[in-house]
């Protein structure tokens, strides 16, 4: 209170403003410099995509390309660091990331597509088939231009058809943790890349199934545990379209699924139970291997039968003619 009373009567005084004169700073003289730990605790304090730097030795293109797909994680603490290259392929590199404040365990994976121009994916127009174009929220969209676009095959075209690709993987992976399948827990998607749970540890991640040859007593109960799997995707009308052991990660003796963009329903597309035989056949003949004996293409049909769905092409009704006879006869079956 004094100190207070002291400053308003000083500000009440009518003593003259005073001037300063330029002080000027003695030739050969710089400002003083920080001490190191204050310069380090500034840095730490910057959490912009600027400031991060990471200990994996990335190649300089690499580099640019990871911090513009991972910076937002950064930024939002969903990763502190980037530790080394899980895998790389020719649709997507993981990466094994130090975790952020959001993420309650000490290690991520970050998926991060390759460059649309880089990718080498010749049949992924067959899996867009019956699929609705998602956007960078998961999203339907709906507007016609953006529809066109991605159609015509424009640069923003094909900018709206690469989101949509990684979008469908992390809506996906969101849907069948919550139903409770062998997948990665899904974090955050960013422009180009999506952030899931890792499996392994700091020295060496998961290894694919297709490289594990199993203990005999491990083969019945992954084989159970994978038909689990395939019984809760088709619960929620999901085919992983490119299921085999080399997209099944193995670690402490259980199983994870993986890789999941190019899944397809298995109502509107029309070549669904073919695709779905096809995943089932591919698993089987990894447990074949390790002694199990199976009838893939009888599994594949009871399971597509006991949940509901057709074996013969799926036709939508407006595409039938109701003074066709055979029109009329597939309208009745469906």
């Amino acid at each position: 209170m004094h100190n207070s009373l002291a400053l308003m009567e000083e500000l009440n005084n009518d003593h003259p403003v005073e001037t300063f004169e330029k002080i000027t700073q003695p030739a050969g003289r710089g400002p003083k410099r920080q001490p190191a730990s204050v310069a380090q605790f500034v840095h730490s304090q910057d959490d912009s995509v600027q400031s991060f730097e990471f200990t994996y030795h990335a190649a300089r293109f690499e580099e640019g390309w990871l911090l513009d797909s991972l910076g937002y994680f950064y930024e939002q603490h969903w990763i502190s660091d980037v530790l080394g290259k899980v895998k790389g392929g020719k649709e997507a590199s993981v990466y094994l990331c130090r975790s952020g404040e959001q993420v309650d365990a000490p290690l991520v994976a970050a998926k991060v597509y390759r460059p649309r121009m880089l990718r080498n994916l010749k049949n992924d127009q067959l899996y867009r088939e019956g699929r609705e174009v998602l956007d960078e929220n998961g999203n339907r969209i709906g507007d016609l231009g953006m529809l066109k676009a991605q159609h015509n095959r424009s640069v923003y075209g094909e900018q709206i058809r690469h989101q949509s690709w990684i979008a469908y993987e992390f809506q996906t992976l969101k849907t069948l943790h919550a139903a409770g399948a062998d997948v990665p827990r899904p974090y955050e998607m960013g422009n180009n890349a999506i952030l899931i749970g890792y499996l392994g540890d700091e020295q060496s991640a998961a290894p694919t199934l297709n490289t594990v040859m199993l203990d005999p007593g491990e083969v019945r109960p992954l084989y159970e545990r994978f038909l689990r799997n395939i019984e809760i995707m088709l619960a929620h009308e999901i085919v992983h379209g490119d299921l085999s052991a080399y997209n099944i990660l193995y670690w402490d003796g259980e199983i994870t699924l993986i890789d999941f963009p190019q899944v397809i329903s298995p109502r509107s597309h029309p070549c669904a139970y073919q695709i779905f035989t096809r995943d089932i056949t591919r698993v089987c003949e990894y447990f074949a291997r390790q002694g199990l004996r199976t009838d893939p293409a009888r599994l594949a049909t009871d399971l597509w039968r006991a949940h509901g769905y057709r074996l013969g092409p799926q036709v939508h009704p407006s595409l039938l003619d109701a003074d066709d006879p055979r029109d009329r006869k597939l309208w009745k079956e469906e």
